[in-house]
């Protein structure tokens, strides 16, 4: 090749990928990557991992310059304006306390993650995948953490968001997510992160928040959704060529691909729980339900991935039957669990209007008025006697998931789910099949769970009492948590608006259509 001839894009993305492999000379492949084999995966040749996007380094550096000008921008006209008095109402602001606290630091998890796994494989082609995923996931943080800060100056409960991760009860629920992924080998780590959360269940985290920020007039946290989808776009195909690497490399590879599949699925179905509250509860203006979000989500476009993978070998993730049914019923009990452990938690709850709860009539025709709606008027007598209901006990929670024992049976939404599992003499407890057999298949892993309620009873976060406990919390008694209804936010919010209780009942009929 001549100097002068210019590089077409394949050559170049070879010379600026591939061509920095080199083989070692003194040290064995095995003992520079030594987690590249002991999953049992089989890997024949490196050279096909299929790279969609093809970006190389210096590419992708001014691909993602340019839209750092656009994001920031806007954040500063944001914040210039006033942004945060044209939410539709102040009750918004707490799914956006719960993305900062359950969300973003997941971001940063798998920032570590992906540079830890990338530097693993034994093929420069994941290599250079899992280096442009960490920083990708990195800028994802500082983005959001940066739109986000805005809203600390005007309301309660963002003020210490990374401290409460790692100590907050509902909080362990995504830290335990990412702390199981980080814990297992590469493979096992794409497969859980790249493809089980990134490819088939992003939709149901990113589309939910980002379109329910734009319905409710939160510009800021819409752009840096909007900054964070084509990112997102190409993990989803990476996720999706891992997996098919993996099973076009070995017939073997297949039943531990399924086998994770089946696992993780689960896991970040769990995890999405806590989305699903969001959606129809927290959200003043509705976008849509989790029931239709799921049926669109994953019912439809997961059903087509995996008649699309059926010819590798690979089935449907185990259980997701399981997610069919209780779509009728998982956003109304995980809402429930925070009313009533709201004292204890960095964000607040309510309960539903009449308006609102005629709108969970319409999507939820068979479940909601014969099994939820008594439980909610129930709760707003109290209120309305000045007796509001919160729970001090202590509830026990699952092994695997480390979420209260909460979800009823598949078939019984009146019975509490109940599993347990021997082990080594102790007994262990988990909320549905899914998790009990994620346990059975690595108990050694499970039982060393860090279990918030356990911990508090030992001792060990702060004190036996509550406020001793939300002290160690960094939650601020009366400010950052229980009722909306008495809290500061809502106080400010009517006299930043300059409206009375009567014209704020007004405005929130007319949001609810």
């Amino acid at each position: 090749m001549s100097a002068n001839q210019r590089l077409n894009l394949r050559e170049k993305y070879q010379k600026f990928t591939r061509d920095l492999a080199w083989e070692p000379s003194y040290q064995k492949k095995s003992d520079i990557f030594p987690q590249t084999d002991f999953e049992g995966i089989h890997i024949h040749d490196w050279d096909k991992w299929e790279d969609p996007f093809r970006l190389t380094v210096d590419a992708y550096w001014k691909y993602q310059a340019e839209k750092e000008k656009k994001l920031y921008s806007i954040i500063d006209a944001f914040a210039q304006n006033n942004g945060q008095l044209n939410v539709t109402d102040a009750r918004y602001i707490n799914a956006l306390k719960l993305f900062l606290t359950g969300v973003s630091p997941l971001e940063y998890a798998a920032h570590r993650g992906f540079a830890m796994a990338g530097r693993q494989f034994g093929g420069v082609g994941p290599q250079v995948s899992c280096q442009m995923q960490s920083i990708d996931e990195l800028r994802h943080v500082q983005t959001q953490i940066h739109t986000i800060s805005h809203y600390n100056k005007y309301f309660n409960g963002f003020h210490d968001w990374q401290h409460m991760h790692d100590r907050v009860w509902y909080l362990s629920v995504p830290k335990s997510f990412f702390d199981d992924a980080m814990s297992a080998g590469p493979f096992e780590f794409v497969t859980a992160i790249s493809f089980s959360f990134e490819y088939v269940l992003t939709n149901l985290l990113f589309m939910p928040f980002m379109s329910g920020a734009a319905f409710n007039g939160d510009m800021a946290t819409v752009t840096f959704g909007f900054s964070a989808q084509s990112d997102e776009s190409r993990h989803m195909t990476l996720g999706l060529e891992v997996i098919k690497f993996m099973l076009e490399q070995d017939e073997r590879n297949v039943p531990i691909v399924q086998k994770w599949i089946d696992k993780w699925f689960w896991r970040g179905y769990r995890l999405l729980a806590l989305v699903s509250m969001m959606m129809d509860y927290m959200l003043p203006k509705r976008v849509m339900s989790w029931k239709e979000a799921w049926e669109m989500y994953f019912e439809q476009n997961g059903g087509a991935l995996f008649e699309d993978l059926a010819r590798y070998g690979i089935r449907m993730p185990k259980y997701w039957e399981v997610t069919v049914k209780e779509k009728e019923r998982l956003s109304h009990e995980v809402w429930s669990t925070f009313y009533n452990y709201d004292h204890a938690a960095a964000f607040h709850s309510w309960v539903p209007d009449e308006a609102e709860m005629q709108w969970l009539t319409t999507k939820y025709p068979h479940t909601f008025d014969q099994y939820y709606r008594p439980r909610f008027e129930h709760w707003q007598s109290q209120t309305d006697k000045g007796e509001r209901w919160y729970n001090n006990t202590l509830p026990m929670l699952c092994q695997t998931c480390q979420i209260p024992m909460v979800f009823t049976e598949p078939d019984d939404p009146t019975t509490t789910c109940y599993r347990s599992s021997d082990y080594k003499g102790e007994k262990y407890h988990f909320c549905s099949d899914g998790c009990k057999d994620i346990f059975d298949d690595e108990p050694e892993k499970y039982v060393q769970a860090w279990l918030p309620v356990h911990q508090i009873y030992q001792g060990n976060c702060g004190g036996a009492s509550v406020p001793e406990v939300l002290e160690w919390y960094h939650l601020r008694d009366g400010e950052d948590n229980k009722d909306y209804l008495y809290s500061q936010d809502r106080a400010n919010w009517l006299k930043w608006k300059g409206l009375t209780e009567e014209a704020e009942r007004t405005l929130k009929a007319v949001v609810n259509g």
